[in-house]
């Protein structure tokens, strides 16, 4: 029986039965749709966090210098009561950092955690919940800021501790309407702060917008909130390339600077976005690790639902079969068409599935912050999926009908 026989044959079989066809592909499809669009989702955090989050929070070609790690994950007591001890990081470690990097673009300190949010006033309006952060003229460098009206803050307004202050942009949108900031007058806590520049917009990430902040001399942000408890050291370098030599030239200067001795730890951290994004790697492999095993379910739910199928389907074409035999067809060819016909019903749930689950993640990604993109490979796994669902659930019926004697076939039927 020729290959292309037994295909058509199978694809026959599942369309004169439309409703046993659609309620044995629905196990498939949910267990394959689900995994298409799980994967989609978590892939794209992963590229969304690595292109979005990280180079947002911390920046391009940048390292950072800082009291405490980067982290978003648990120290046990003995870990958080050596970290509570590290020296806060203050400017004369962001000058060793300085001298030891001359050909850094840029060298900043910024205040930071807690980061404070203020009540933003202009007139008789108020802004709230602005995120207000203390920099030296650096860190503009450092993010890529982009002024769109004004000037950055420089080297002058930090010695003089000046009232000034740079806006993101919803900050000016959502306070001066249609006025232009520049050279208006705001009140943080109180105090008086003269607007001298607009950032360009920075976007959203994951709902959060990068644009509703002030930055004020760090001078002058401490005479307003005092010192917090940690200040953060920013450096950007000209290349990524340059990023991890100089991120050893600056331990080695703050190990200098702060006169540790051989052997002993550092009192500081150096480092760079990875510890976001080994974070977010570790949450994602705990995800990669549980999807399969609930797919694993919905995937053997419906093989078995196949072989449940096909074993009845067995029993109502016995005259079939024997007929079949008593005119020439060989064991193997009726093996060939039932297996055909299994394998058949997972390709097309597995099929049905990668489009379901396509479908659902593209929803999700536009009903909803949560990016999604679905990738090759999980098209690949899905469809192989289904295809070793179909042979390995279907052996077993296709092999039942292929031991049946033609005779004793044919004579159950009449």
């Amino acid at each position: 029986m020729r290959f292309v026989d037994v295909i058509r044959l199978a694809l026959h079989q599942l369309r004169v039965n439309p409703l046993r066809t659609a309620f044995t592909l629905l196990g498939i499809v949910v267990s394959v749709g689900f995994l298409v669009a799980v994967v989609a989702i978590i892939q794209g955090m992963n590229a969304y966090v690595k292109e979005n989050i990280a180079d947002a929070m911390i920046g391009m070609n940048t390292f950072q210098v800082r009291r405490l790690p980067v982290s978003l994950g648990l120290f046990d007591d003995e870990q958080a009561r050596l970290l509570r001890r590290r020296p806060r990081v203050n400017e004369d470690d962001a000058e060793a950092v300085r001298v030891a990097l001359p050909d850094a673009m840029a060298v900043s300190i910024q205040s930071g955690w807690p980061t404070p949010q203020a009540d933003v006033t202009w007139r008789n309006r108020t802004l709230g919940s602005v995120m207000v952060f203390g920099v030296t003229a650096g860190y503009q460098v450092v993010q890529d800021y982009k002024f769109t009206a004004g000037r950055p803050l420089t080297d002058i307004d930090v010695r003089e501790r000046r009232n000034v202050i740079v806006i993101g942009t919803d900050v000016a949108t959502k306070l001066f309407d249609n006025a232009s900031p520049l050279d208006q007058e705001v009140r943080i806590r109180g105090q008086h702060f003269t607007v001298i520049g607009v950032v360009g917009r920075k976007g959203r990430v994951l709902g959060q917008s990068f644009d509703g902040f002030a930055l004020m001399p760090i001078t002058a942000f401490e005479a307003v909130y005092g010192r917090r408890q940690s200040t953060t050291v920013s450096v950007k370098m000209r290349e990524a390339d340059e990023v991890a030599p100089a991120m050893a030239r600056a331990q080695e200067a703050m190990r200098v600077s702060r006169r540790l001795r051989p052997g002993e730890s550092d009192n500081f951290d150096v480092g760079t976005a990875d510890a976001l994004l080994d974070f977010w790697k570790q949450l994602t492999r705990v995800l990669f690790a549980v999807v399969p095993a609930v797919v694993a379910i919905g995937v053997l739910v419906g093989g078995i639902v196949i072989m449940n199928i096909m074993l009845m389907a067995v029993t109502e074409r016995t005259h079939e079969i024997g007929l079949r035999k008593a005119v020439g067809a060989t064991s193997a060819d009726v093996r060939k068409q039932f297996l055909a016909e299994s394998i058949a019903l997972a390709v097309l749930g597995g099929a049905l599935g990668v489009l379901a689950g396509w479908g659902l993640a593209t929803v999700i990604a536009a009903a909803s912050p949560l990016p999604a993109r679905v990738s090759p490979w999980s098209v690949a796994l899905s469809l192989s999926l289904g295809a070793s669902i179909g042979v390995l659930f279907g052996v077993y019926p296709a092999s039942r009908a292929a031991r049946l004697d033609p005779i004793t076939a044919m004579r159950a039927e009449t």
